[in-house]
């Protein structure tokens, strides 16, 4: 479910002033996802974070994992459904079985209640079973802003960075400075 091919031996470690070519060779072991633990890339657009996680992705599966990739705002739909129709048991069920899921872009937009309170049943689900891998514009101090409640957003801060690598990508817009050449 990749939205596109985006492989680690393409990602540009020259323009990313944050991470390093070794710090992304030492997740290449999956030792992340036998220990159930997450990848959290926190930065601003443009810096890289889905080409991360699209590449170790695709190298977990290489590997023999299984590994789910969703944008944030498709998971989130396809969860409030399943809620609305009554299945939404079977559906973290189903989400559930891959070893690792990517979730792209959490944070850009806001959550409704019944969003909320069926996201925090998937990270709850995978908390200690199952490692996510995320995604994310937004620190960790920010996220009260689009739960629209931080009492909903400290659970699932606390659950996803418990047993997680945390690496804060910066520098400027890989997709600006493309444009800007061009």
């Amino acid at each position: 479910g990749f939205p596109s091919d985006k492989r680690l031996e393409g990602f540009d470690y020259r323009h990313q002033t944050t991470i390093t070519k070794r710090q992304v060779s030492a997740l290449l072991d999956f030792a992340f996802l036998d220990n159930r633990e997450n990848l959290v890339f926190i930065g601003p657009p443009g810096v890289g974070k889905t080409h991360l996680a699209i590449g170790i992705g695709q190298k977990a599966i290489e590997a023999g994992y299984r590994v789910l990739f969703r944008n944030a705002l498709d998971l989130v739909e396809e969860l409030e459904l399943a809620e609305m129709k009554g299945e939404l048991k079977k559906t973290l069920h189903k989400l559930a079985k891959v070893d690792a899921l990517v979730i792209d872009e959490l944070g850009y937009l806001p959550m409704s209640r019944q969003a909320r309170y069926a996201l925090f049943q998937l990270i709850n689900r995978f908390y200690e079973h199952r490692s996510l891998i995320i995604t994310t514009n937004k620190d960790f101090t920010s996220w009260g802003e689009f739960f629209h409640d931080d009492n909903v957003a400290v659970p699932i801060v606390d659950r996803i960075i418990h047993h997680s690598h945390l690496y804060l990508l910066g520098g400027e817009s890989y997709r600006l400075k493309q444009k800007t050449l061009s």
